[in-house]
């Protein structure tokens, strides 16, 4: 058996260190200063992927994995490190990737934006599939690093509900008559109820859609079927065809409404308090008039509706400006406009570009919101505050608002939206020099 120190971890939460050769050697569920011993997996070029045997010398900050399925499952990557201890790494790799990419250091840290770490995750889109080596249907995640679904048999970050609901999912689905041909299962967790999606491949007989509906009255959930692409998806129970889920922001006391495939924060108490921090950050009053660029269905358009005169939310999707104005007319907010752009391309000569805005916020996709910067800076803002799902994108968004338009990084920190997962949100307020 081989032995090996870990120096360090991956971004996506492998071990990492060098065997004799010094060649490159990548181990799951192992943690810096680390001594372990492994097998090899896999043989690459330039580096290895192997499975830890034994903990040789275990470090101080480990943890033991509350999920039974931690080490097959790639649903998470990190309930082998203390919850602190992941914090600490995420906000390091935010200032790292600031300073690597955008060359800029925030004037000031934020705390980091902390919420629940256990059954947090109110959406999830889960393979299924019948394995005829196992002899049975598989509910759940991708394993690690690989193609396969994990066998698992509840899940510790997906909400209770369902969570605790992958077993008996199995075993209903193993019964239809179309066993073989349900692909994926779409969850979403609304505050009072949720709903689940089922990808069916081909048309369920009757026999199977009644142990369906059964099923979804016994455990109280919404039940959707899509036999094809998303313009498929139906209602099957409750026959009320009221296709809505709904959350709140108590702090502006608003509620929100959307279809279970609308976008929506995975982890409800966290979006509710990075809603809170961003309008704290802006120092809105009624003086103001802010545009909301990738605005979704409103999460952060209403609830600063309540603080200022007039605000524009712009968004890619005509749908979920559909929504955005559906949840304006359904909290009695009128100061709101919205429109559909897309924000990759040039919109200097749009109606709403036509207007003056004296704060902005930016809540872009993975890919950033580089194209759309040149117009943003053309308002000349006093401040813009900047959400991420991408650190390195906001790295280099940062870089371009600091040295080609003259702000400032005020203030920069990490919102801990996936617990035990290497994934970072962040936010990120600029002031003009």
């Amino acid at each position: 058996m081989t032995t090996l120190q870990i120096t360090n971890l991956s971004h996506d939460g492998r071990g990492v260190g060098r065997d004799e050769s010094g060649k490159t050697v990548f181990i799951d569920g192992v943690l810096p200063g680390e001594i372990v011993t492994y097998t090899l997996t896999s043989k690459k070029r330039r580096y290895n992927d192997a499975q830890v045997a034994e903990i040789i010398s275990p470090a101080a900050e480990r943890e033991v994995p509350k999920c039974a399925h931690f080490l097959s499952c790639g649903g998470c990557s990190q309930q082998h490190i203390q919850h602190a201890v992941q914090i600490k790494a995420k906000q390091q790799s935010l200032v790292e990737q600031l300073k690597h990419f955008g060359k800029v250091e925030p004037q000031r840290l934020l705390p980091p934006l902390l919420g629940p770490i256990w059954g947090y995750r109110n959406k999830a889109r889960l393979g299924v599939k019948f394995v005829i080596k196992k002899g049975k249907v598989l509910v759940g995640f991708r394993e690690k690093h690989k193609s396969y679904l994990a066998d698992i048999a509840s899940c510790e970050v997906l909400h209770p509900v369902i969570g605790s609901l992958i077993t008996q999912l199995k075993v209903m689905i193993q019964s239809l008559a179309a066993y073989q041909h349900i692909a994926q299962l779409e969850v979403a967790v609304g505050d009072d109820k949720l709903a689940v999606i089922f990808r069916n491949l081909q048309a369920l007989n009757t026999a199977d859609q009644q142990i369906l509906q059964q099923f979804a009255q016994q455990h109280n959930f919404d039940l959707y079927l899509q036999p094809q692409g998303v313009d498929s998806i139906s209602k099957l129970w409750p026959e009320d065809n009221v296709q809505r889920l709904y959350y709140k922001l108590p702090d502006f006391n608003l509620q929100f409404a959307f279809h279970p495939t609308d976008f929506t924060q995975i982890n409800p108490m966290l979006n509710q308090a990075m809603v809170r921090q961003a309008l704290e950050l802006m120092q809105l009053n009624t003086d103001d008039s802010v545009l909301d660029l990738f605005c979704g269905l409103g999460n952060f358009t209403l609830p600063i509706a309540t603080k200022v005169a007039a605000v524009t939310g712009v968004e890619g999707s005509t749908t979920m400006v559909e929504r955005a104005y559906e949840n304006a007319k359904l909290n009695n907010i009128t100061n709101v406009s919205f429109y559909a752009a897309d924000l990759s391309k040039d919109q200097a000569s749009e109606l709403w570009a036509q207007n003056s805005y004296n704060k902005i916020l930016i809540d872009p996709p993975r890919s950033g919101a580089a194209e759309v910067l040149p117009l943003v800076a053309s308002f000349r803002p006093e401040m813009i505050l900047y959400v991420s799902c991408n650190p390195a994108t906001l790295a280099r968004d940062s870089g371009i608002l600091c040295h080609e338009y003259g702000y400032k990084l005020a203030a920069s920190g990490i919102m801990d939206m996936f617990p035990h997962t290497m994934h970072v949100e962040a936010m990120a307020l600029f002031i003009k020099g």
